[in-house]
């Protein structure tokens, strides 16, 4: 039986936005339906459109609509949730409004929390309005969106006026990667197995790769993307995040603190970036018209919204160097784009060779077994091994086994956001960023950032519908490797 959570009042600043509408409302509907949410809590939706609550309640009926799955939207559930919603019209940068937002909140509730799904640059000005009327006390908790700030300066800025605000414990800085099931099971299946743990290093790991893809295009957020690009929207957050999960060192205990500081490690031991380094291990590229899903698309420029002659790249793939003792000598490759071939989230541990195969020419590829932590579209772990063939003589061919836990067709895998909402109501900040964190990942990226900034050189030109420009598979192809085939399925 799952803990129901303590009593909440959450207030959304973009509550009518995308992400509120795919994510968070969505998530907060499945754990109302599965009883996980207190009886008494609320939620409250802030945004600039001049609707009525009944037609926000409208709106949120279709998100949910499309974006569960078939037989989702169950009638009484929804009539019970939509008691728990209202809508307020505002416009967050007006501090006169917030009056109105004080007429809604429940004084008695001392849970309270304010999500920010908005803009970055919004952040320091709700959180003083918060503060300068009283809405906020020490029990308060905020929850900020990714990508805080445009490089190291801006995330400062930004950074320094929100703790003006509110205390560290109080900032919850989510990266619903953190959320996936697949994600908690890579440190469970690391650190509670020792024949795994004892793998996990230079001596035995041949290189790791970590990729984000997308089929999609910008779609409706061209204003968005071209103010963020593809190192912004996932590097700096997702990538960097999964890369701190893969890469860090046992935790002495599995509270918040003891796993961040050793994320932060991660992300102090990256070997800094040199201008030559720059233009040798780093690929920026941008989708042209192609076909993708079976349908011709147009280029990133053709896009409505995208600034004619834009330089913002919509594919981003570099390979990383940790210069630590585990980890001496293994590079990680870092892609993620837009418009590329297959929509998937993979982590693959490549190991390494072995040393002398006693098999002889039965298997026609390397000897080499492979982990993969796939994230998306479907979560799940395969190990790829070899077996015998089936016959006479020693034939040998690979096989792969399933590290999945055991799921039935009808079980529904709970959405990144269910879990991290609910870690916010408990005030659990586990999977959440820590300010050195987000500091540090900043400091690593901005020389690459500044190196762009200086140059006249646009993106290196990508087929929409392929796996990116051909400079990604030479950045391997240089050391000897290609990236691993996406096409599988999860066992």
């Amino acid at each position: 039986m799952q803990s129901v959570a303590l009593p909440f009042e959450l207030v959304i600043f973009g509550g009518a936005g995308d992400l509120s509408l795919r994510k968070l409302m969505p998530s907060l509907f499945c754990l109302h339906c599965d009883q996980r949410l207190h009886q008494t809590g609320r939620i409250i939706a802030i945004a600039r459109s001049h609707y009525t609550r009944e037609a926000f309640l409208e709106q949120v009926r279709q998100a949910l609509e499309s974006h569960l799955s078939k037989g989702g939207l169950i009638e009484q559930r929804w009539s019970e949730f939509a008691e728990r919603l209202d809508y307020l019209p505002m416009d967050a940068k007006d501090r006169s409004s917030y009056f109105h937002l004080r007429q809604k909140l429940n004084p008695d509730i001392s849970n309270r929390i304010f999500y920010f799904a908005t803009r970055s640059d919004l952040y320091a000005v709700i959180s003083e309005s918060l503060r300068n009327e009283g809405l906020a006390d020490d029990q308060t908790k905020i929850v900020l969106e990714k990508p805080i700030g445009r490089d190291l300066a801006t995330a400062r800025q930004v950074d320094e006026r929100v703790r003006q605000c509110f205390h560290e414990r109080q900032i919850f800085r989510i990266d619903h990667y953190l959320g996936k099931e697949t994600v908690q099971n890579l440190l469970v299946l690391r650190f509670a197995n020792t024949i795994m743990e004892s793998q996990w290093n230079h001596k035995y790991v041949d290189h790791i790769q970590i990729t984000i893809s997308e089929t999609l295009g910008v779609e409706e957020r061209a204003e968005f993307y071209e103010n963020v690009g593809a190192l912004r929207d996932m590097l700096q957050n997702h990538l960097l995040q999964l890369l701190c999960m893969t890469a860090m060192e046992p935790p002495s205990r599995l509270d918040a603190d003891s796993v961040r500081d050793e994320k932060v490690k991660v992300l102090r031991a990256l070997k800094r970036w040199s201008p030559s380094l720059i233009q040798e291990r780093v690929v920026r590229g941008q989708y042209v018209p192609g076909v993708s899903d079976g349908k011709s698309v147009v280029g990133y420029l053709e896009e409505a919204g995208v600034e004619p002659g834009s330089c913002t790249e919509t594919f981003v793939a570099l390979r990383v160097d940790i210069e630590n003792w585990r980890w001496a000598g293994v590079p990680f490759y870092l892609r993620t784009g837009k418009r590329l071939a297959q929509r998937a989230c993979e982590i693959v541990v490549q190991f390494k060779e072995l040393p002398h195969s006693i098999f002889g020419p039965t298997i026609q590829s390397p000897m080499s077994n492979r982990l993969i932590f796939r994230l998306q579209p479907d979560e799940g772990i395969r190990l790829q091994l070899f077996e015998k063939r089936s016959g006479p003589g020693m034939g040998v061919r690979a096989t792969e086994l399933s590290l999945s836990p055991g799921r039935t067709r009808t079980e529904r895998t709970p959405d990144a956001y269910e879990r991290l909402l609910m870690d916010v109501i408990e005030g659990n900040q586990t999977l959440f960023v820590r300010q050195d964190e987000l500091m540090a990942a900043w400091e690593w990226l901005d020389p690459v950032l500044e190196a762009w900034g200086q140059t006249d050189a646009r993106p290196e030109p990508y087929t929409a519908g392929t796996w990116g420009p051909p400079s990604a598979t030479l950045l391997l192809a240089r050391d000897g490797r290609l990236w691993a085939d996406m096409a599988h399925p999860v066992l």
